[in-house]
């Protein structure tokens, strides 16, 4: 008989294993994945247990030991996949954080910055620090300070302390609120209506002798925010910052109101009034099923509008529908769905990642059906797109009314 299989021990896998997953644990730390030496334990008996003969098998068992959240597995798969092919990585890794010239942008994913540098590390060869020296005292006199370039930087090229220092930035902000008129009313003595109730009363309490005028002006109050964000592939890497924004809006106002969509609909509202903001995206991760997967918007909402409409538009909402407006259903019914929900609030602004690119041009099927229902079209990319849309909706009506009549005749050109 054959004997039992037994699982590879600590000796099985000889003396480098076992340093290459602490080395391959520090490098996800610096990339931003919470990983601390209880981990790295785990990440060995996991191992331990798996064995290393598959290389399917050894992938899937440290992403279930290191990635707790939907935000991570991308840099968790660039760090793997770039790791553990390279024995001499670090030696190689330089070239990645310097510009590519003459190869076409289509040949490769980009790495993320932030798996470069915590594979690289900040203490490169001498010879790269000289060049970083050299071209610091280069450009030293025409570069701007380091909030400037962060403001202007997009999201998708920061690294890991850059990211950091957005969050920082973005939960910072404060918001203004936009005050609009209301059907009630309050009292004041230079209101411009005469409030016959209020003037009874008073005349009736003085004994009828005189009749002093009483007066009311309109309550005013700021409109309900609903937020539609789109969580699909195409826009994985800016849900991370938009979530911490969404955040922001949540816990400096009231009466917001947050959906989630890729091919369904998810309302995140209750997770995102939690202060913490590790313990809101963990909420959310947990209930949320269709991260980065494809992009249903039509069908999206459609369910919005059949069952949460009613619910959170009333009283004038203000509707930020943050999309790339990609529709893997070749935007079948989202004329008609943009339509409804355009008629059913204050102002419809709609947010794209790929209004960054001067070249844009709203050609596909589900921007040509959305374009004409949207008040405002605008950026959101960076964190000075992220101040002027706070800029915006601190203000009654939008002010780029050429642009947008610009964009609407290039959707039906």
């Amino acid at each position: 008989m054959d004997a039992p299989r037994r699982a590879p021990g600590r000796d099985d896998f000889g003396g480098s294993l076992v340093p290459n997953l602490m080395h391959f644990a520090r490098a996800l730390r610096a990339a931003g994945l919470p990983i601390g030496p209880g981990k790295v334990i785990d990440a060995v008996r996991a191992v331990e247990a798996v064995g290393i003969t598959n290389r399917r098998d050894f992938y899937w068992t440290l992403h279930a030991v290191f990635v707790n959240r939907q935000e991570h597995r991308e840099l968790f798969d660039q760090a793997f996949h770039v790791f553990w092919r390279n024995p001499e990585l670090l030696e190689k890794m330089m070239g990645l954080l310097l510009p590519n010239v003459g190869r076409k942008e289509d040949e490769q994913e980009p790495l993320s910055r932030r798996v470069a540098e915590a594979l690289h590390g900040k203490d490169g060869p001498s010879r790269t620090r000289e060049r970083e020296e050299q071209e610091l005292e280069i450009d030293a006199t025409l570069t701007w300070s380091d909030r400037e370039l962060i403001q202007s930087m997009d999201f998708e090229a920061m690294s890991a302390e850059e990211v950091a220092r957005a969050k920082a930035i973005i939960g910072r902000m404060r918001l203004p609120i936009m005050d609009v008129p209301i059907r009630r009313f309050r009292p004041d003595p230079r209101g411009a209506r005469a409030d016959l109730r209020a003037t009874l009363r008073a005349a009736m309490r003085s004994g009828g002798g005189s009749i002093p005028l009483r007066r009311k002006e309109r309550r005013r109050r700021h409109p309900p925010l609903v937020v539609l964000c789109d969580i699909s592939g195409s826009m994985a890497r800016y849900s991370r910052m938009l979530l911490h924004f969404l955040h922001a809006l949540t816990n400096d106002r009231d009466r917001v109101h947050t959906f989630l969509f890729g091919t369904r609909l998810s309302n995140v509202t209750r997770y995102l009034r939690h202060r913490d903001i590790d313990l809101a995206l963990g909420r959310i991760a947990e209930m949320v099923d269709d991260w980065s997967g494809g992009t249903r918007i039509g069908r999206a909402l459609h369910l919005f509008n059949r069952d949460w409409s009613r619910r959170v538009l009333g009283q004038g909402a203000v509707v930020l529908l943050i999309t790339d407006g990609l529709d893997r259903d070749a935007a079948d019914g989202l004329a008609s769905e943009m339509e409804r929900l355009h008629k059913s609030c204050r102002r419809l602004i709609w947010l794209n990642p790929l209004l960054r690119y001067d070249a844009f041009q709203p050609k596909s099927q589900g921007m040509r059906a959305m374009m004409p229902h949207v008040d405002e079209f605008r950026p959101i990319h960076n964190l000075e797109s992220l101040g002027s849309l706070a800029a915006a909706l601190g203000r009654p009506a939008p002010v780029n009314a050429a642009e947008i009549s610009r964009w609407k005749e290039a959707a039906r050109a």
